[in-house]
């Protein structure tokens, strides 16, 4: 009889290899996380040719370690030089995620000709798209100049070759699930492929000092498909979000060895192509209607940056015995409980009205800053009488109903009176913490009721 191949369990979310299928991962303790393919075999041996990425090292003490500033390169779009860490490094592995057709290989091949017009080479292999197909893309975002090669190609055998022969500085693949190695025996896009590629794609980025840029495709979750051990493999993992029907895009920085993981950088999706966003607050406040009640602007931080942003509430009488609440861009159960403290504290039926809030722009936000605003919100329609469309609102909302201290108010308050905001409700804990207030009238509040009465 012909001899059966072997198989073997592998976890989904850490990589770990079983002779037999359990329930419950023994490493990372996840459930119903294995999945059977084809077991390597003994006698595969990593091939390396001449000349080629293994890199021979030897231990050293710290005081031999040169510190030197790191070089890094521009990707020409200042948003994602932000995300990055302030450009790109050398030697560095990123993974780009998103839901399909949000932008990522546009954003990449965008980045790629920036690279090659600024006097870099650049390597741009597709496994998913043929030449002809690239190229009808790249007429629509402008002209290329420069360096910068095309390969089809979906062989990590093949793919070495490439790059050892073109020796470029970055090399963008498009996408990790539809490489594989020929000594693995299971279909591309499974765990043992996109572990197996990953790793030689790191051994090539830090052995050749190569800046690699690889897309990953996202589950139904929202998670980059494979093993999660992918995401602890690179330098730097960024997720591409937003709405297809919606303009804007967010990139979010999710891990990242070179920078900080809270920065996000904010584009628009136009005919030509991705551009940046250098003032969201600008884009996301445009076409605020006047004298409509239950419209707040408040004041969000993500990283490093302030961004002002409109909440949205609107509260209307309910027609069953059961009282409807919706929340989209921020989190459903904070809204509940911001509307039980306005029930409990300030004495109004909120159970009688259903409620729905809004962050305008499709944006999402969780931060409890914003409760505050949500509060002020959800009063303002309540008693349908609108707010002044010159003042802006932060804070956190206790649950004794105290309006708690939040973060960076200086620079919240900056923003706000660059835009041309005239007074801005704060908590008053922060008041004292602010220096100067750039012609911008300051109220603090201690708890709820005192922000509802200045309004």
């Amino acid at each position: 009889m012909a001899k059966m191949k072997a198989t073997a369990f592998f976890c989904k979310e850490c990589g770990h290899e079983s002779a037999k299928w359990m329930g419950q991962c023994p490493a990372c303790r996840a459930w119903n996380t294995m999945v059977e393919e084809p077991a390597a075999k003994k006698d595969s041996v990593r091939k390396t040719a001449s000349g080629g990425i293994k890199v021979v090292s030897k231990p050293v003490k710290l005081e031999e370690v040169s510190i030197e500033e790191q070089d890094r390169i521009s990707t020409g779009y200042r948003e994602l030089d932000r995300v990055l860490g302030s450009g790109i490094v050398a030697g560095s592995l990123v993974l780009v995620g998103g839901d399909p057709g949000i932008g990522k290989s546009t954003l990449l091949l965008q980045v790629g000709r920036n690279l090659a017009g600024s006097g870099h080479k650049v390597l741009y292999i597709s496994g998913e798209e043929s030449l002809k197909q690239i190229k009808l893309r790249a007429n629509r975002i402008g002209s290329i100049a420069g360096e910068l090669f095309f390969l089809c190609e979906t062989s990590l055998d093949d793919i070495e070759k490439a790059i050892r022969e073109v020796r470029p500085e970055a090399v963008i693949i498009d996408s990790i699930q539809t490489m594989y190695r020929e000594d693995v025996s299971s279909a591309p896009g499974s765990v043992s492929q996109v572990r197996e590629s990953t790793n030689i794609l790191l051994q090539i980025a830090k052995g050749m000092e190569i800046a690699i840029f690889i897309v990953g495709h996202v589950t139904k979750e929202g998670v980059v498909a494979g093993p999660r051990v992918l995401e602890h493999m690179v330098d730097t993992v960024l997720y591409f979000e937003g709405e297809r029907n919606a303009s804007y895009r967010v990139l979010r920085a999710v891990k990242n060895r070179f920078g900080s993981t809270n920065e996000i950088g904010v584009f628009e999706m136009r005919e030509q192509g991705l551009a940046e966003v250098e003032n969201p607050s600008e884009y996301l406040l445009s076409g605020r209607p006047e004298e409509a009640s239950g419209a707040v602007v408040a004041c969000s931080i993500e990283g490093t940056r302030p961004i002002l942003l409109e909440v949205q509430a609107l509260v209307a009488q309910t027609n069953f015995g059961m009282a409807r609440r919706t929340a989209a861009g921020t989190d459903y159960n904070r809204v509940n409980l911001l509307m039980a403290v306005l029930e409990k504290r300030c004495h109004y039926e909120m159970s009688r009205y259903d409620a729905y809030v809004n962050i305008a722009g499709g944006v999402r936000m969780n931060e409890p800053a914003l409760d505050l605003a949500i509060v002020l919100a959800l009063v303002s329609s309540l008693k349908d009488r609108p707010v002044d469309p010159k003042t802006i609102i932060f804070g956190e909302v206790g649950l004794s109903g105290e309006v708690r201290a939040v973060s960076m108010a200086e620079h919240r308050v900056h923003e706000a009176a660059k835009l041309g905001f005239e007074r801005c409700i704060l908590p008053q804990v922060n008041m004292g913490k602010i220096k100067r207030a750039d012609g911008i009238v300051l109220c603090g509040v201690h708890n709820v009721k005192e922000a509802i009465g200045l309004l």
